[in-house]
């Protein structure tokens, strides 16, 4: 079985790109199968630091097709913007760059109405990126999408888009936001179309013959596992699916062939927006994580929530997906923590071991409630030492500090999933194979 899934195990930012682009370079294929500009990867390589939000991070190997499957929605500017900021670095992604006909495009109505539910919610608000991801996901499952194959039929186009319009600019006029012209967005969008027109084509029979040769094959997710709309602390989710089973649908590719699903995880915690977080630090120790791993969104600039890892949620997630490993990023985040905690699962806030010492509480799992359940729960930690030595420039599992292999070893037994990898830089050799 020749396909790997990288999927994030966290809420996402867990260095996916990283570890995409490390694999790449022995990738026939490299695609991206959800989600859409909402989420940034960066990637740090020979060409230089690249933050991605559609192309697949197979770029820089030029052996590599890159393929954007129908489950990904395309916003056309943001496309367009990085196949030039790649082709500035050396790099060509002509006759390598295939795009779905069928993918969804972001329509110029889809933030406005994001923002219109945000401003409506007040408090309650999922603090999304402003992108108009749930929007465009929910007209694609009510039947009022614009996929790329419309923007080549001027007549369709219209037509279609005058539907939309009477809807959203009646809503439009409520909000008093000025309505939008329908010529205005069939020129600028069949503008943006003509630029990539070459690169829309259908990769289904391309991927499958590839199948058939027994080819290598990345398989990329955007997000992470606990914002998948079904398993994710909704509704503080997005709007796709972000587990390796979305790997089916979202590019053509049936479950059988998938042999290897790898799972990124920080060696901390991290979300960005609203929503419940256990492990989260909201104290000194918070501070210290963000500014050492310069915790800020590579899509939103806003600061990451941080916090300790929750090895129950990483448990949840590797199940889920059926994790063959985890890739732990970031470990040398860490280097400065005297003492590191560590999640193992939740008990209703006041109740734990820790609050009431000699007592036995039984600790609940994730998946046992929803948000709101999770809100009221707090997590019971194990504590274990920091190794406080750097671990930047080490290149060699065996020649980390033995804490540090002690904390990854504590990983992947409460986890119940070896852990494949570990990282301790931005860049591709800072990628540490773990032995068994």
């Amino acid at each position: 079985m020749s396909v790997t899934v990288v999927i994030g195990a966290q809420w996402g930012d867990e260095a996916k790109g990283k570890i995409v682009d490390l694999l790449s370079q022995e990738a026939d294929i490299v695609g991206r199968f959800n989600g859409g500009d909402n989420a940034g990867h960066t990637v740090v390589n020979q060409y230089g630091t690249f933050k991605l939000r559609l192309t697949p991070n197979g770029f820089s190997n030029p052996r590599t097709i890159c393929v954007i499957g129908p489950g990904v929605v395309v916003n056309l500017a943001t496309l367009i913007a990085e196949i030039e900021t790649i082709r500035q670095a050396g790099i060509s992604l002509d006759g390598r760059l295939w795009v779905s006909p069928r993918c969804h495009v972001v329509m110029p109505y889809h933030p406005l109405v994001e923002g219109i539910y945000e401003r409506a919610k007040g408090a309650a608000s999922t603090g999304t990126t402003g992108r108009g991801m749930g929007p465009v996901y929910a007209d694609k499952v009510s039947y009022n999408g614009i996929r790329l194959a419309d923007l080549a039929d001027e007549a369709a186009l219209a037509e279609k888009l005058g539907v939309q319009l009477k809807v959203k600019n009646a809503l439009f006029k409520l909000f008093n936001i000025d309505e939008l012209n329908l010529q205005n967005i069939i020129q600028e969008k069949q503008a943006q179309f003509a630029q990539i027109k070459e690169m829309v084509r259908e990769p289904f029979g391309l991927v499958q013959e590839a199948l058939r040769k027994d080819a290598r094959i990345i398989l990329e997710a955007a997000q992470g596992s606990l914002l998948d709309n079904d398993w994710g602390t909704y509704p503080f989710c997005t709007a796709s699916t972000t587990i390796a089973g979305g790997a089916a649908g979202g590019l053509g590719i049936a479950p059988r062939w998938v042999g290897r699903v790898i799972g990124v995880a920080k060696a901390y915690t991290t979300r960005v927006g609203a929503g419940p977080f256990p492990t989260e630090l909201l104290d000194q120790d918070g501070e210290a994580l963000r500014q050492a791993g310069a915790e800020f969104g590579t899509v939103t600039g806003r600061p990451r929530r941080c916090g300790w890892f929750d090895a129950e949620l990483v448990r949840f997630t590797a199940q889920l997906s059926g994790m063959t490993e985890v890739a732990l990023t970031k470990l040398d985040v860490l280097d400065g923590m005297p003492k590191i905690k560590i999640g193992v699962g939740y008990c209703p806030k006041g109740h734990c071991k820790s609050d009431l010492p000699g007592s036995e509480v039984r600790l609940a799992h994730y998946w046992e409630g929803d948000a709101r359940w999770l809100e009221a729960q707090e997590p019971e930690y194990i504590e274990v030492d920091g190794w406080m030595e750097s671990t930047k420039d080490v290149r060699a599992f065996e020649q980390l500090p033995k804490l540090a292999q002690a904390y990854v070893r504590k990983v992947e037994q409460l986890i119940e999933t070896p852990v494949g990898m570990v990282s301790t830089g931005p860049e591709r050799e800072a990628i540490i194979p773990v032995p068994r």
